[in-house]
């Protein structure tokens, strides 16, 4: 099964100092039948404008990503990290038994990047934060896989069976992707336009995939996000 979700259709917010779109129920948009997509809670594409951000505010039982996709992140928390990313760079967070954290953008660009939250596989994990700085090639023309289970591959592992693979497609190029039975997947078109067995996908497109394999053909470059886990 694929079902298409445009980016027009989905929620929005404009606040003057950060613009978004929500995948899902989030803030100001609710929709009692886009609450989720098996464990992926919240999906946000956030746009934060120079020399503002989030405040210091808390978060728990979620495991959170965020994925900067132009600009740079400042992080802090209540445990005493603070680190900055860049373009294709990634924060991570365990919010677990609770975490105060903060999310600014110091630079002089506007912040692009997309928050997701996981639900995790319980409550009560210990609270635990980390970033990883990626090498840009890894994910060219191949799907680069930065995020699993704790008994999974990938660099970054956190508390729940999903997996997260980050893709730059060069145009004219094909490259596929399985997912296999009980299993399902959210595909994000990031940046450029593709076509994913024949369907169409433009900037901030989305697909929804259920036990589905998927040819994906590169109009032009493409920049790409999955996040595979069980079947709920």
């Amino acid at each position: 099964m694929l079902r298409k979700v445009e980016h027009d259709n989905m929620g929005t917010s404009d606040l003057g100092w950060l613009k978004s779109i929500f995948h899902f129920s989030f803030s100001n948009y609710y929709n009692p039948d886009n609450m989720n997509f098996g464990v992926l809670r919240v999906l946000n594409d956030d746009l934060v404008e120079s020399n503002t951000g989030f405040d210091m505010h808390p978060h728990r039982e979620m495991e959170i990503i965020s994925y900067v996709v132009n600009g740079e992140l400042t992080h802090g928390d209540n445990m005493g990290n603070e680190n900055k990313v860049t373009r294709g760079h990634v924060q991570y967070m365990t919010a677990g038994t609770g975490i105060y954290h903060s999310e600014h953008n110091l630079g002089d660009d506007v912040l692009r990047f997309l928050q997701i939250w996981i639900v995790p596989d319980k409550k009560g994990h210990n609270p635990n934060y980390g970033d990883y700085k990626f090498d840009w090639e890894k994910r060219k023309n191949k799907w680069f896989h930065i995020v699993s289970s704790k008994n999974g591959k990938a660099p970054i592992k956190i508390n729940q069976d999903v997996n997260f693979y980050v893709l730059e497609l060069d145009k004219d190029n094909n490259i596929d992707f399985s997912v296999d039975k009980n299993r399902q997947a959210y595909l994000v078109q990031i940046e450029g336009s593709s076509n994913v067995n024949n369907i169409s996908l433009v900037e901030r497109d989305a697909m929804e995939i259920v036990e589905e394999d998927i040819l994906i053909k590169a109009n032009d470059t493409s920049h790409m996000f999955v996040i595979e886990m069980k079947k709920v």
